[in-house]
């Protein structure tokens, strides 16, 4: 009879997962201390009492927060923003990438060196501030999509990715008459889906967490993205909460406000995770040692 032997526990697989634990924790534990001040009462925010659970359960922070009139415009902004440069960004990155990944493109080998020039060096606040200017982008949402269409980094793990494709999927499709564009889309594309995931998490955080080229660049208070307003109601809640009435004001907490703007701020981009994990880390090493 086939008995299934035990596997040993190897002394490097325990002190990984204390180590990778401990560094989960770390990165968990603030949030859920934040997350706790933003539903918890007034007075126990103040009293340094909350830890990991709420005390005095509360919304108001939160409600308060939701009702400021520039939170839903904001909102929507970053969601714009998002989406719309996300897919740009895969779009752009992918068609720099495949070519690339060929042999046979002429000039390859100087592309590829401007591209991992424009990785390590950057024209500078001032330039750049003065093209977007030149562009007529001021004051606009491309302002923040345009600068950071294709990552560089980005596009070298797509371009990594189709390097490590059997050569077999194209080469039937090139017998039958198909364009590079026809093969792209009907055939690689479809195979590359985690990576297109992860760089699509990639693209999403990043746009969904800029900050500096909206604060650069747009001066409008309609046109700023969600992380502006984060930064505006932590700089001036007390100006905020100050028109309010007493007893408005008095359930409420500067702590425990802008605890629940970092929060709301937050978990839309963590609602992502959870469709794009699976996808995550095959995404980024599938591919990085070419058969």
């Amino acid at each position: 009879m086939y008995m299934k032997r035990k596997r040993r526990v190897e002394p490097f697989d325990v002190v990984n997962v204390v180590l990778l634990g401990l560094l989960g924790a770390l990165s968990v534990v603030p949030f859920i201390h934040v997350a706790a001040k933003s539903v918890s009462g007034e007075t126990a925010v103040l009293s340094g009492d909350v830890s990991f659970w709420p005390i005095g359960f509360s919304l108001k922070s939160l409600q308060f927060v939701m009702m400021q009139s520039s939170f839903f415009q904001s909102f929507l902004n970053s969601v714009f923003i998002t989406v719309l440069g996300t897919l740009l960004s895969l779009a752009f990155t992918v068609l720099a990438a495949y070519p690339l990944s060929k042999g046979t493109l002429k000039g390859k080998r100087l592309i590829l060196w401007l591209y991992v020039f424009c990785m390590l060096f950057h024209g500078g606040i001032i330039p750049t501030y003065m093209l977007i200017k030149g562009l007529g982008l001021l004051n606009t949402l491309w302002s923040i999509i345009v600068p950071t269409l294709i990552i560089p980094f980005n596009m070298l793990v797509a371009k990594t990715f189709f390097e490590g494709l059997p050569d077999g999927l194209e080469e039937s499709a090139e017998m039958d008459g198909a364009g590079y564009m026809r093969i792209l889309v009907s055939i690689v594309l479809p195979v590359s889906l985690p990576m297109l995931a992860t760089l699509g998490l990639f693209y999403a955080v990043h746009y969904w967490n800029s900050f500096f080229y909206p604060v650069l660049f747009i001066s409008k208070p309609e046109m700023k993205p969600l992380q502006v307003f984060l930064y505006d109601m932590i700089t001036s809640t007390e100006s905020a909460t100050g028109t309010l009435s007493a007893d408005e004001a008095f359930n409420l907490s500067t702590e425990g406000v802008r605890s629940a703007t970092i929060v709301v701020s937050t978990i839309p981009i963590l609602l992502v995770y959870p469709f794009l994990q699976k996808y995550f880390v095959k995404g980024l090493t599938i591919g990085s040692v070419k058969g």
